[in-house]
């Protein structure tokens, strides 16, 4: 026993041990501290071992700071205190003091790192926004012979991951000579955060057929992979391994499982699975609430929620993220309000993926501005805040906003392959070529060519830019094929009007294996339309429906109607149509006023129009369409009185306008457009070209102009049509002999159908036009549709 000098108090001393046994029971910060007042009382304030352990616990308290200061005042720390302090940094999200107390180490001392300096080291580089201090940490653990330590394997391993650069990941990957389960539950699980979700579960077949142990949690982390590509053959096979093997009943399999079957629609197995959990946690509850809600049964997600919440539990973000009906967002506009209010309420809306889902959700409800007012109050955007706005932007239309926004992207985060094919979609939306090109240079310098979205984005861009050859080289060129990049291609072979080839295409995707879906029959059958297949259209609707067992969607019928009516065959469409075993919508009966239109039918256009307004009262389009019928019949007195209707009902036409892309510049046109600055050059061109035209033969065709003005006026309102005024800026901004592409958001006109053949093979130019059916390829007076459009 010790006396002090002050009074009689007195105590025994302590030795290490009771002090490693009283740290390794304390539960708070405040008995760590006491903890260390004894310890510095009974003079055991510069044992190694007991100093470790201290700093060990506060780095768990995240107290690190006084863990750094602990640190800083032992005279001569060891390895093992250095890689504690290191590995404190790194779970405290303390990057930069991690890197530092590694460089420190390195050069300020004797000592040298260990495979478990560099596997702290490395996991904390994963905090940086920037990848060079992990890879510096890799390329050192290499030279200094960690290269193949598991320890230091697994945390590179992961390290790639979180930097997205799955490659590199399984490059280190298969070249250690030993894997361990750890380092397999990393690569599961890496590849699953990057939507690998394919790849993942052939690893996890790897690992299974290589005989090497697995537990609950290679189980918990390869179920959500089966569940994001909802394979319920895949997930269920885990699900057995998982009964073999007595993992059943651990609570993150089941919650895998839950997930699984919700988002494979098995609602009531999942219900029944949630229900096997004696005492469901919030994560078991948050996997529930977003199986209702992704299966669309949004009260009994709100009803377990309010139970949460009357429960005293207290509900995290993925509650609310789940809780969100993003899948199914129509006619819950009010609910996804009331969840805002509590987002708000509950200060969760600041969350990244709370916001994201908000986001998401008013974005597919059409509410756009309260999509972007969110977005721009969101304090600190992730990756997916940035993806889900131009998603939504692009979504709906709204192309030249999602472009504005990923270039205002660029500068803050750095984009993935959401960001990447939603970008694309935009590009092909606008036409916007020169930016799809500079997109797809990205994509190269960032390894994504592999990604099989991100290439089948690719080819659609092209397609849609009208570059039919360069989309085919890509798809030549990918090596694995979904049904998705079979449809992109086989829609773009339709769309460039290249029917022959579409079905050529279709005829190798089902030589192949790969089972076609109803999206994959509503590309060909659209391909056979406008290139006047009729017999191939007719086999290939009956295949779909007797060979595959599809039910037709409105699309199909309404392809269908299109194939007879662009063919002539109206009263064959009319019998199709009177067989169909639903009610025809507004797509159907649009086919035959179109077709109608071609073949100048107006007895059959009066019935389809007069269902079309009955279904579709608002569209401006079918009366216009109606009303040009008439007049190329010369019926004047029912065109006007048409018209007459819209104009009484203040029905607004979508005003024409046609975009050309002049370097990476693009320049709209409408009618009669005066404010080009270059508008007098253009003119003049436009002159110009039109004395070359008529001495050439050409006539304007007028016929659907309006019928109360003079001749010659009508020959002035087509000529100065948007198209032509784009054309003729082409002609004066490029150089000669090189290809012209413009893009028309409505249907282009005949006369400048013709005026274009003309101009093409005045100008010796290949002109490609994009109207809002299809793509014509003008070249030596020559179009690629055959007149057939």
């Amino acid at each position: 026993m010790i006396c002090t000098n002050i009074g009689t108090a007195c105590y025994t001393p302590r030795g290490r041990n009771f002090f490693l046994d009283l740290l390794n029971k304390a539960t708070t910060l405040s008995q760590l501290y006491q903890t260390h007042a004894q310890i510095i009382l009974h003079g055991l304030h510069h044992d190694l071992s007991t100093l470790t352990k201290l700093t060990h616990k506060l780095s768990d308290f995240k107290a690190i700071h006084h863990a750094r200061l602990l640190f800083l005042s032992t005279p001569k720390p060891d390895l093992f205190l250095f890689n504690v302090l290191i590995k404190g940094f790194s779970t405290n999200h303390s990057p930069s003091s991690a890197v530092s107390l590694y460089t420190h180490l390195r050069t300020r001392t004797n000592l040298k790192p260990d495979n478990f300096t560099y596997a702290f080291a490395i996991s904390a580089a994963s905090g940086f926004e920037s990848e060079k201090f992990g890879l510096l940490l890799h390329a050192n653990a290499v030279v200094d012979g960690f290269g193949f330590s598991l320890f230091v394997g697994s945390a590179v391993v992961d390290f790639y991951f979180k930097f997205s650069r799955t490659e590199m990941a399984r490059k280190v990957f298969d070249l250690m000579p030993e894997r361990d389960t750890v380092l397999w539950n990393t690569m599961v699980s890496g590849l699953v955060r990057n939507c690998c979700f394919g790849d993942s579960i052939e690893v996890f077949q790897d690992m299974v057929k290589g005989g090497v142990k697995f537990d609950s949690t290679t189980l918990a982390t390869v179920l959500p992979a089966a569940a994001e590509l909802q394979d319920l053959g895949v997930g269920m096979g885990i699900q057995c391994l998982a009964l073999k093997l007595g993992y059943d009943c651990d609570e993150y399999v089941t919650t895998g499982l839950v997930s699984l079957y919700s988002k494979c629609g098995e609602i009531d197995t999942a219900r029944w699975l949630f229900r096997q959990i004696d005492q469901p946690d919030l994560i078991s509850c948050n996997a529930m609430i977003s199986g209702y809600t992704c299966n669309g049964e949004t009260e009994s997600s709100v009803r377990l929620f309010g139970e949460l919440l009357a429960s005293g539990q207290k509900v995290n973000s993925s509650t609310l993220v789940g809780l969100i009906p993003a899948s199914s967002p129509f006619g819950h506009l009010q609910l996804s309000c009331c969840i805002h209010g509590f987002c708000v309420k509950c200060g969760s809306v600041s969350h990244a993926s709370v916001s994201t889902a908000l986001t998401t959700v008013y974005s597919r409800l059409n509410e756009i501005e309260s999509a972007r007012l969110l977005f721009d109050e969101t304090p600190e955007k992730s990756l997916a805040s940035w993806n889900a706005m131009i998603s939504g932007y692009t979504q709906n239309g709204f192309t030249e906003m999602a472009i504005s926004l990923f270039r205002e992207m660029m500068f803050e985060v750095h984009p993935n392959a959401v960001t990447i094919t939603s970008i694309l979609s935009a590009c092909a939306q606008l036409g916007a070529l020169s930016l799809g090109k500079w997109v797809h240079g990205l994509i190269k310098s960032e390894n994504l060519e592999s990604n099989i979205y991100v290439s089948t984005a690719l080819i659609d861009m092209y397609a849609k830019c009208g570059s039919i050859v360069e989309a085919r080289q890509l798809f030549d060129l990918m090596t694995d094929k979904n049904v998705v990049t079979w449809n992109a291609m086989i829609s773009a072979y339709g769309l460039h009007g290249h029917g022959n080839e579409a079905l050529k295409l279709f005829n190798e995707m089902l030589h192949s294996g790969l089972p076609p879906s109803n999206v994959t029959f509503l590309s060909v059958l659209y391909a056979c339309s406008h290139a006047g297949l009729v017999r191939k259209g007719n086999e290939i609707f009956h295949s779909m429906v007797h060979d595959y067992g599809f039910q037709p969607l409105p699309e199909h019928y309404a392809c269908m109607v299109d194939i007879l009516g662009r063919a002539g065959k109206l009263n064959e469409a009319l019998k199709f149509i009177e067989k169909m075993p639903g009610e025809p919508g507004p797509a159907v009966w649009g086919a035959l006023l179109g077709a109608c239109m071609i073949h100048k039918n107006t007895n059959l256009a009066h019935v389809a129009s007069e269902r079309l307004f009955e279904l579709d009262p608002e569209n401006v389009g079918y009366h216009v369409l109606l009303s040009n019928i008439y007049s190329a019949d010369r019926n004047f007195l029912k065109a006007a009185s048409v018209r007459q209707v819209v104009k009484k009902r203040k029905l607004s036409k979508t005003p024409g306008c046609t975009l050309i892309e002049v370097g990476e510049t693009p320049h709209v046109f409408t009618s009669g457009d005066w404010s080009h600055p270059q508008a007098t050059a253009i003119y003049k061109m436009l002159e110009k070209l039109t004395g070359k035209m008529r001495e050439a033969g050409f006539q304007s065709e007028t016929v659907t102009a309006l019928h109360d003005v003079e001749e010659e006026e009508k020959e002035l309102m087509v000529k100065v049509h948007s198209e032509k005024l784009a054309i003729c800026f082409g002609l004066i901004a490029t150089e000669p002999g090189t290809e012209i592409r413009i893009i028309k958001n409505l249907r282009v006109c005949l006369d400048c159908h013709n005026a274009t053949k003309f101009i093409s093979k005045i100008t010796e130019r290949v002109i490609v036009v994009r109207d809002a059916n299809r793509f014509h390829h003008f070249k030596d007076g020559v179009c690629s549709c055959g007149d057939y459009w």
